[in-house]
């Protein structure tokens, strides 16, 4: 079936992807109808020059990031490609995603405390142990540590795609240092000053509010009874792909943004080095991987984290979040026991969906992942941001050959799943709205005292044809998402 676009008169096919704006029978969905009229009433040279004013203001303002491409040899900076037609969730849609947020990342933290403490899921047969102990991520240096406020996820992504027949379905879950949350803030203000009475005219709920969630939930984690609990946000540097998402929530939320070089221990605490003397930090919100966070403790040459900060941490003198040893909890191979998890943690059945996953180290799942491997996505567990992947319907003969080999030369490092239909909604293309995939990253934060799930998120789009992969470091865009109040 093919939609007429009515801002310029050319067909938009629908094919058989689930459409976000259009329903099957030419018809606008309703939550859609005042975007679609705002849309499709804009002249192209208006189209033009909307386009030309964001381009500006995401360059002037710096909101980069650094895509590494194999044939470059040196990375790229450049803006994020973001899209003005915004994706629409209407409230009672986005009343069962919340739910469901809260469910899974609830469930996870309990997992984390668990294995870091009694491991009762394991001697209970719901997890095999070898998938913890071999797991790359799991750090017995957590071991028997008690965390500030029991919370180990302050913070988590978690990947959510729409099928064809319309069903939400998690993809995966971020837990280590998920990013993306500076372009949700920047969308939003970017539609605000394009569209103001488009944006104004819709009842959509606001996400600004969530700063401040965000800095209560770290505030929250403070060890000490301090009313104002000094907070920093650790970066690896400026010449970190996420450098700007680190200095603008820094900025953000009035936090301090440091270096491992700006950072001290002394008797097991942790300082800032300022121009008015040394600072305690109480809560450390890092955005680095365990490996580099502390030399003394991980990897012994890491230049970019704190040396000691780990015996400061199990001193009790300090929060770290996302704590370390998170990441045995977003491997994509654990991703399949979290339905396990939610029932038996919490004794409820999961809200929202698992993609259905292979385990490539089960030898009849792998015999049938190889048998079919043109029609899966098959990722490495430990990798993220689309790398390590292959999409079988879009990979020739010689990739099918090549990673059918490596899986079967060491099959525990990959899970596979069969290709999703991940549902479409329209960008607009040299003045046309055109279709493209979508996925949705949602955001929740969880402190001590209460748990918030941003109302919106990062809605990513792949803006190569046909093409399913999103993330920005394969080329991908975003839009602003508006959950209707």
């Amino acid at each position: 079936m093919t939609i007429i676009n009515q801002s310029h008169h050319t067909p938009y096919p629908l094919e058989s992807f689930y459409d976000e704006m259009f329903q099957d029978d030419s018809v606008v969905r309703e939550h859609y109808a005042q975007a679609h009229r705002c849309f499709s009433r804009l002249k192209e040279d208006e189209l033009a020059a909307k386009q030309k004013a964001m381009d500006r203001r995401m360059l002037e303002e710096g909101i980069t990031f650094t895509l590494y491409q194999p044939e470059q040899s040196h990375p790229l900076e450049r803006t994020i490609p973001f899209d003005m037609i915004p994706r629409i969730i209407p409230s009672d849609e986005w009343a069962v995603l919340e739910k469901g947020l809260l469910q899974r990342v609830k469930a996870l933290n309990c997992f984390l405390q668990d294995m870091y403490h009694e491991q009762k899921i394991i001697a209970d047969g719901v997890i095999p142990r070898k998938m913890i102990l071999t797991n790359r991520y799991f750090r017995p240096e957590m071991m028997h540590v008690d965390v500030p406020g029991g919370v180990y996820i302050t913070t988590s992504g978690i990947d959510l795609i729409r099928n064809a027949d319309g069903s939400y379905y998690v993809l995966e879950d971020n837990l280590r240092s998920p990013s993306g949350f500076s372009y949700l803030y920047k969308s939003r203000s970017v539609m605000n000053q394009l569209f103001p009475e488009l944006a104004f005219s819709s009842s959509i709920r606001d996400v600004e509010h969530s700063l401040n969630h965000f800095l209560s939930s770290l505030r929250s984690l403070s060890p000490t009874s301090k009313a104002e609990p000094v907070i920093a946000l650790l970066t690896p540097g400026e010449f970190n792909s996420a450098y700007y998402e680190h200095a603008f929530l820094a900025q953000q939320m009035g936090i301090h943004l440091v270096e491992g070089r700006d950072l001290v221990t002394i008797d097991h605490k942790i300082y800032i080095r300022s121009m008015k003397g040394l600072q305690q930090v109480d809560v450390l919100y890092r955005r680095i991987d365990d490996d580099y966070l502390d030399p003394l403790a991980f990897q012994a040459d890491s230049a970019l984290g704190v040396a000691g900060i780990m015996n400061a941490y199990r001193a009790g003198n300090i929060a770290i979040a996302n704590a370390p040893g998170t990441g045995i909890a977003d491997d994509k191979a654990i991703y399949i026991y979290v339905p396990d998890m939610i029932r038996y943690y919490l004794n409820e059945e999961p809200i929202l969906k698992n993609v259905p996953t292979y385990l490539l180290d089960r030898p009849d799942e792998r015999a049938y992942v190889l048998e079919h491997l043109h029609e899966m996505v098959v990722k490495e567990t430990s990798l993220s941001g689309g790398y390590g992947m292959l999409i079988g319907p879009s990979a020739s003969e010689q990739e099918l050959a090549a990673f059918a080999e490596q899986i079967k030369r060491d099959p525990g490092r990959y899970i596979a799943q069969p290709t999703m239909q991940l549902s479409r909604a329209p960008v607009m293309l040299d003045g046309k709205m055109t279709p493209r995939h979508i996925d949705l990253r949602a955001f929740v934060l969880v402190g001590s005292e209460s748990t918030h799930v941003i109302p919106g998120g990062l809605t990513r789009v792949a803006l190569k044809e046909g093409s399913l992969v999103v993330n920005s470091s394969q080329g991908g865009g975003c839009k602003d998402t508006w959950v209707l109040s």
